[in-house]
């Protein structure tokens, strides 16, 4: 089997894609052992991201999966703060454009053709083989998003904005997570790298919900935890059933700068307060 320059084989990622049962966990795994950190809760934990945030068929999980383990590297080479939280907006961003060359969108629906709450739909996407084709897509992308990662973490300077940096990093610092599990969800900014999708301070909560389940109790972390269903249930009551970065915002945000300008002016305060009420 083919062996990229990076060390990450095919086989490799489609044994473990076919391990962990799910393409978020499956790249953020991959990844993370090529920077050869092993992450195992943080990982397990993104699985609910799969299928476009709980099934939802939002961006597909690979890019989910890659932005934590590229916040994870940006952490580990910049340390806590806005130097890290922009190093990981903008491997997110690389990693969107990367997976967009790659495939006609980003979104898992237009991907995969399934809405994943149908059990027909389901049943219909292994009879045509579709977990053949996401492997395939996975062991293109993981050595393409390895080498994005390291490509944008080793720019000479990346100059931060004066924070709130992240919506998605500023969610996990409100809740009590660690620096590290702070700029790892950093990413996930304006729906992933500044792209406009599915929320990126929706999905660190639904990440940081399943590390909270999964203490010791792997088995815990699922599409169907209550508080994870809670916690869209109070996201779409305060966005008026709306699901995209774009859609709630009513733009696209140009660059780091311009997403940290909108936080500082209180843009999304209301859904981080929906967010992380008990």
């Amino acid at each position: 089997m083919a062996r990229a320059r990076n060390g990450i084989s095919s086989m490799k990622t489609v044994r473990t894609f076919f391990k962990v049962g799910s393409c978020s966990e499956a790249l953020c795994n991959v990844l993370d052992r090529a920077f050869e950190h092993p992450l195992k809760l943080e990982e397990h934990a993104s699985m609910p991201l799969a299928g476009g945030i709980m099934q939802r068929g939002y961006q597909c999980g690979m890019l989910w999966g890659a932005a934590l383990a590229a916040g994870a590297q940006a952490y580990r080479l910049h340390g806590p703060g806005p130097q890290a939280e922009t190093g990981a907006i903008v491997a997110a961003q690389r990693l969107v454009e990367s997976f967009l060359a790659r495939n006609k969108s980003i979104d898992c629906f237009e991907i995969t053709d399934t809405k994943w709450h149908s059990s027909m739909q389901v049943l219909r996407y292994f009879i045509k083989g579709g977990p053949i084709g996401c492997f395939h897509m996975a062991t293109k992308y993981a050595p393409a998003a390895f080498s994005e990662i390291n490509a944008a973490l080793s720019e000479t300077h990346i100059e931060p904005p004066s924070p709130p940096v992240s919506c998605a990093a500023m969610l996990a610092r409100k809740v009590g997570a660690s620096d590290m599990h702070t700029v790892m969800a950093a990413g996930f900014a304006g729906g992933i790298g500044l792209c406009g999708g599915g929320c990126g301070a929706l999905g660190a909560a639904i990440w940081i919900i399943g590390m909270n389940s999964g203490q010791g109790r792997a088995a815990n972390i699922d599409f169907k935890d209550p508080k994870a269903l809670d916690a869209i249930e109070r996201f779409l009551k305060c966005t008026g059933d709306k699901f995209e970065c774009s859609e709630i915002v009513g733009r696209r945000f140009e660059n780091v700068d311009d997403h940290a300008g909108y936080m500082r002016d209180g843009g999304c305060a209301a859904i981080i307060e929906a967010l992380t009420a008990e």
